[in-house]
Parts: C-alpha cells; sequence; structure tokens
C-alpha cells in the first residue's frame, strides 16, 4: 500500500502551527518582562507558523483516512519537525551557541528528560526560560495526543496517532471515542499545571517561578530556572514536599486522576500498578532514609532543618520520587552520599513510572508483569498440566502482551548496552557512559559520573550530544515507534 504523503505532510504543518503557537505566548511573555528578545521570539513564531500554513495549503486535498504505517511516520515525523522548529527561538536570540548544543537542549526539553547544556541557566531572558518550559509540557502529555484532541476539525481520525504515540502494555480509554479520551487526559493535564502554579505561589514561589516549575513537573521533565534546581529553596521544605506530591501525581496513570477527580478512590487504590508504584517509592524511601541517618556526613546546602531526620526524610523522599517518575529535579547530590546509595539511584533510573502517566523508563506496570511471569513460569515447573494464566488487575493477560513485554525488555537492555558502548567509543569513561546511557533512554535527566545531578552535560563529546539525543527519543517513543521505521518491511508496500 502506497504511503499517504499529503496527509503526514498535512499533519506535521498543523503541528508546526501549534509550535509557533505557543512561541508567540513566549513573545508575550517576553514583551512583559521586557527581556529583549520580544523580536526574535516573534519571528520564530512567524516563520514556523508560516511554514506550517504552506505545508497546510499545499496539501489541503489529502485522503482523511489514515492507515497503521502512517501512523508511526506521523509520529515519528512530528516528534522531529517539532524539535527542530523548536530551535528556532534559541537560534535567533542567541541564548545557545552551536546547533549541536541547542538540538541536545530542545530534544531534551520535548521529550521530558531535562538534561541541560547550560551552565548558568539564571541569566537566561525570561522568554527563553519559560520556552525550555513549553517544549517540556508540550512533550510531556505528547503532541500528537494535543493534536489528537482538535483532530475532528480537520475530519482526521486519531487512533492510529494514539496508538503509535502510546505504545506501551496499557491503552486505557477515558472515553470510546479517541478524541474525547485525548481531551479529558488534557484537562487533567492543565488543571494539575494550575493547581501546583497556585500552590508553589502561596508557598513563596515568584509566579514566574512557579508556573515554570509546574510546567516542568506535571510533565516529568526537569527543567529549572534555578542553578541549583529545587535545591535553591532547600531552606523552604514546604516547597519541595508540593514539588514531590506532584511529582508522584504525574507519575502516576492518568486514568487513576481522572477517578480521583470523580471521587471514585476505590478504583485507584485497588489498581495493582499504583500500589506496587507506590510500595517501590516507599521502599527505597526508607532504605535512603536509613543509610543517611547513620551517615556523618550527610550535609544539604543551604538547609534549614526541623530536624536531622526530617531532612533526611524529605531529600531521600524527594530523589526517590524524582528519579522513579524520571522527573529530574535535584536538591542534592545524591551520587556523592555514598557508593551503596549511587548504586540504588542507577538501578531506579530503570524503573520508570506509571503506564499512562507523563514519565519516561522502563514502567512500572512491565516490571510487574515480568516478575509475575516468572513466579508463574515456577508453578508451571511443578504443574507442568495445571492452566496458569498471568493475570493483572483480576484480568487475565494475554498471551500476546506478555511476549510483546519481553521483546521490550530485551530491545530496552540492548539499547542500554549499545547506547554505553557507544558512549564509551566517544571518549566517557565507564561509569558516565553507564549513567548517560540509562538517563537519556530513560529520559530521566541527571545521571552519574561527569554528569551527575550538580553538573550539566556542556562537557559532553559532539558526537555524544547527538546520540543522547537519539536515546532520549527512542525512549519517549518506547522504541518500537522509532525503530519499526528503520525496518525494510515497514516500507514494503505491498
Amino acid at each position: 500500500m502506497k504511503i499517504n504523503l499529503k496527509i503526514i505532510t498535512y499533519f506535521l504543518g498543523f503541528l508546526l502551527i501549534i509550535n509557533g503557537s505557543f512561541m508567540l505566548l513566549c513573545a508575550l511573555l517576553s514583551f512583559f518582562y521586557a527581556d529583549g528578545i520580544t523580536g526574535s521570539l516573534l519571528m520564530s513564531a512567524l516563520i514556523v507558523i508560516m511554514t506550517g500554513l504552506v505545508m497546510l495549503f499545499l496539501n489541503k486535498n489529502h485522503d482523511k483516512q489514515i492507515n497503521k504505517r502512517e501512523g508511526y511516520l506521523v509520529v515519528v515525523l512530528g516528534w522531529l519537525f517539532m524539535i527542530l522548529s523548536g530551535t528556532i527561538p534559541y537560534i535567533l536570540t542567541g541564548a545557545i551557541e552551536g546547533f549541536s548544543n541547542i538540538f541536545f537542549e530542545t530534544t531534551s526539553g520535548y521529550t521530558a528528560t531535562g538534561s541541560t547544556i547550560i551552565k548558568n541557566v539564571e541569566i537566561l531572558p525570561e522568554g527563553i526560560l519559560f520556552w525550555r518550559s513549553i517544549t517540556h509540557w508540550l512533550g510531556g502529555m505528547g503532541m500528537i495526543v494535543f493534536a489528537i484532541a482538535i483532530l475532528p476539525l480537520l475530519g482526521i481520525g486519531g487512533m492510529q496517532l494514539f496508538n503509535a504515540e502510546s505504545p506501551g502494555p496499557s491503552t486505557d480509554k477515558l472515553h470510546p471515542r479517541i478524541t474525547d479520551t485525548a481531551k479529558r487526559l488534557w484537562l487533567i493535564y492543565v488543571s494539575y499545571t494550575f493547581i501546583e502554579t497556585v500552590c508553589l505561589k502561596l508557598a513563596g514561589m515568584s509566579f514566574f517561578d512557579a508556573l515554570n516549575h509546574s510546567m516542568s513537573n506535571i510533565a516529568s521533565g526537569g527543567f529549572s530556572t534555578k542553578n541549583a534546581s529545587l535545591g535553591h529553596w532547600n531552606s523552604n521544605p514546604l516547597i519541595q514536599y508540593i514539588v514531590i506530591f506532584f511529582m508522584f501525581v504525574a507519575g502516576t496513570n492518568f486514568v487513576l486522576s481522572y477517578f480521583g477527580f470523580k471521587l471514585n478512590f476505590r478504583k485507584i487504590f485497588n489498581d495493582e500498578e499504583f500500589k506496587f508504584y507506590s510500595l517501590l517509592i516507599l521502599g527505597f524511601t526508607v532504605s535512603v532514609s536509613i543509610i543517611l541517618y547513620f551517615s556523618t556526613e550527610f550535609l544539604i546546602v543551604n538547609e534549614v532543618q526541623f530536624s536531622r531526620v526530617e531532612a533526611i526524610f524529605r531529600h531521600s523522599l524527594f530523589q526517590v520520587v524524582s528519579i522513579i517518575t524520571t522527573t529530574g529535579f535535584v536538591t542534592a547530590d545524591y551520587t556523592a552520599w555514598s557508593p551503596l546509595l549511587l548504586l540504588l539511584f542507577f538501578g531506579m533510573m530503570f524503573l520508570g513510572g506509571s503506564a499512562g502517566s507523563t514519565s519516561g523508563g522502563f514502567k512500572i506496570m512491565r516490571h510487574l508483569l515480568i516478575i509475575r511471569n516468572g513466579i508463574l513460569q515456577f508453578k508451571k515447573i511443578l504443574h507442568p498440566h495445571a492452566i496458569l494464566p498471568l493475570r493483572y488487575n483480576k484480568t487475565s493477560v494475554s498471551s500476546e502482551i506478555s511476549h510483546n513485554i519481553l521483546g521490550f525488555f530485551i530491545v530496552y537492555m540492548l539499547s542500554f548496552m549499545i547506547g554505553t558502548i557507544v558512549f564509551a567509543l566517544l571518549g566517557l569513561d565507564f561509569e558516565s557512559a553507564l549513567g548517560v546511557s540509562a538517563s537519556s533512554l530513560g529520559n530521566v535527566g541527571p545521571s552519574i559520573g561527569m554528569f551527575g545531578p550538580t553538573n550539566t552535560f556542556f562537557e559532553l563529546p559532539l558526537l555524544a550530544k547527538w546520540w543522547s539525543s537519539f536515546l532520549m527519543l527512542l525512549g519517549r517513543l518506547e522504541l518500537f515507534t522509532v525503530l519499526i521505521i528503520f525496518t525494510p518491511y515497514f516500507w514494503n508496500n505491498r
């Protein structure tokens, strides 16, 4: 079957118009703060919007049916077009030097990874800081999902796009119509951003900082307006507890948030992934707290402590939630706490948040089903003739999903190992290569080694920045969506 290039180009133009519209919003904020880059941001917006309009006009007479293969192409190309067009504000304002650095920063933004090459973010104009947060916010829920919410205006069906951008083991929908599902997801997303902004403002942040950190937090991103990230507010524990709560919420399946807004809390607390996710966070927090409590070297910069126990618990909880949900905010250099804790935090980079959340990584549901499937194999060895189905939330899991999860695990670990080898070949030491590979693929943000939580990725070699950018996109689209377009049978017209 021939690929419908017209509908792909039409949709890409539509995405560019969305991207350019948010650049206009940045220009408006820039004008309000008089930061000196309003003209450059306005020019960026006009370039992107006009390009999108031309693409729409030239392809307006298209077949409105979109098949699965075209859905994958739209998603992958859509993300690439958004990233490439998203570099324009950095280029025209001169905020970042070098296209490799700009592409890395923009990819990190849209994929909600949060790794940065900027050494001093506090000197950047407000318009650029806001644009960094917007790239997180757009990429966190997914630009394609955002577009699907208004696809009826274009007369295009969105199921193939939704499945291509959200290829995980859970395809829960809030409504039979996929466009209504997308609308409700974005309504929840916007609501959380608004609520957290208000809470942070009341807790003592400026409105600008509160808005930027909320957009970054709900997207499970990690970009901050401060060089010390959330460590800048070590003297205000309330701000950090608010951020912890919303990191936890953003790492939870948004379908459960929908049930929460409808006061159906039984549905939430009966969800097996939510229980496992909560227990993992609790278990790691207790473990880290105990280790830190018996360490005489525990010291946090600018810390105002209610008590040593409270400070240890708060920083342990903050870092555990931040890494597991792949948000990447930091309050301290956890890699300096102890070698054992360094190993624990490195392991957490492979967990990820819940399926259906804004978190990156492997996802808790996959871990849970792999563990249960392993236990099931032991039972089958003892009872070879028994029928023992794999269950999740009291429902039998199909063999197709089990095979998909096993395949995903193999490809994920192969991608991590190949990623590590490439980084090592490009000049990184062993620890840094491991950390950057795990961080990039899992969209975590902070790494270990030379690129730990208190360092930037500026010193990453040139080719390593491009390789890291590829791994970020690969991880954000959960491997298969990107890798499938490199297979020969994907391009077979039969």
